[in-house]
């Protein structure tokens, strides 16, 4: 990978780091927060290069609140059940509410 990636990838992580417990964002939206609003699948492959790296991927989330990446965590349902341990609500591998548990890193950071 390119220098430039790289540095890409530990601007997503550090946002990453940054949502709150109980909270999710969507790829597209820490895009947008890092001035690349085309970037969200970038943002993605980023997310599945975190193992390892202590960033919460699994707050992340695509901009309707699916779980589109928990097929990158280990275990059947491990990104629902890490989101349901903080007490966000999954059905059919979706954020419930998402509205209300969405975090926008361009309001909040």
């Amino acid at each position: 990978m390119q220098p430039e990636t790289l540095n890409f990838f530990d601007k997503v992580y550090e946002v990453a780091k940054s949502i709150p417990y109980g909270r999710v964002t969507s790829y597209g939206a820490i895009a947008n927060y890092l001035g690349a609003a085309r970037s969200a699948r970038m943002v993605g492959y980023a997310m599945n290069g975190s193992v390892g790296k202590d960033v919460p991927a699994h707050r992340v989330v695509n901009r309707n609140g699916l779980l589109t990446g928990k097929h990158h965590f280990d275990g059947t349902n491990l990104m629902q059940q890490l989101l349901e341990s903080e007490g966000v609500k999954v059905k059919d591998n979706q954020v419930l509410d998402f509205d209300n548990v969405f975090w926008d890193p361009m309001k909040e950071l």
